[in-house]
């Protein structure tokens, strides 16, 4: 199965670097997000991504084609113009980039790359997975497709716990807060969409025009009962502030990478 990864948003505001670079190329232990999301959807055997691009994607695919350089040592002979690759590290993971524009919608990226949807041997799938560049989680992909399959609907979406400094609340019959006493019902109903989710490729038939996806397929959608939920209460993150990164940075130098499945990616 294909794994889509929406990369096409503006330049990174969360980065300290002075050249304006795409979000998903923020690095956490000296690797972009894109590998991270890579590696930990690869642990479950998906290893074929279409990278949604739009800002940068230039750097997206210089990346990619040089990936041998970036992952290994190199001996550089100046005067011989040659260079030779020791210890060569690579992944087995067939990796697509396509321009999908600067302004595109979720929607109209998905769209875009239709033609590369399309199976290019082995068992035919119906179904593809899609994921937001600047987001990371443990999410058991296994269980997800799982979910998917046996829901039968065209659209399955990984609904996560709030994160972050937001407090959940519950508010009284009188419009009182209570800040010591947090209901059940209202933490048990608290679920948020972790910009994760399976489609089904019979989607791709409602995403014409602007296509906002949330706010028209996916609620078009709901309403003939074609999206289905399945319920992550692990890991999950959205990267959209220094702090967010820092935190990201700081479970990986503590090797508690937990989006790898195991210390740092090593083993």
């Amino acid at each position: 199965m294909k794994v889509v990864i929406l990369a096409g948003g503006q330049q990174s505001t969360i980065s300290d670097t002075r050249e304006g670079i795409p979000k998903p190329m923020v690095e956490i232990g000296g690797r972009p997000l894109l590998w991270h999301i890579m590696k930990h959807f690869s642990q479950f055997g998906l290893k074929e991504f279409i990278v949604c691009g739009g800002y940068r994607v230039d750097m997206i695919k210089e990346y990619f084609t040089d990936f041998y350089i970036y992952e290994s040592d190199i001996t550089v002979d100046l005067e011989k113009n040659t260079v030779e690759i020791h210890k060569k590290r690579t992944e087995d993971w067939k990796v697509t980039v396509v321009d999908t524009g600067l302004t595109a919608t979720p929607g109209q990226r998905i769209r875009a790359i239709a033609e590369y949807l399309q199976e290019t041997g082995g068992e035919a799938e119906d179904a593809f997975l899609v994921t937001y560049g600047d987001c990371l989680s443990d999410v058991d992909a296994d269980e997800l497709l799982g979910t998917h399959r046996k829901n039968n609907r065209l659209v399955t979406l990984v609904m996560a716990k709030p994160q972050g400094r937001k407090q959940l609340l519950t508010i009284d019959e009188d419009g009182l807060l209570d800040y010591e006493n947090l209901s059940p019902a209202v933490a048990e109903a608290a679920w948020v969409n972790a910009d994760c989710f399976v489609l089904d490729k019979k989607v791709l038939n409602y995403l014409k025009g602007d296509c906002n996806l949330e706010e028209q397929v996916f609620h078009a959608l709901s309403k003939l009962g074609q999206v289905g939920a399945y319920r992550h209460e692990g890991y999950w993150t959205t990267l959209e502030t220094k702090r967010e990164l820092a935190d990201a940075e700081k479970l990986w130098e503590q090797g508690g990478a937990v989006w790898i499945g195991r210390p740092n990616g090593e083993g």
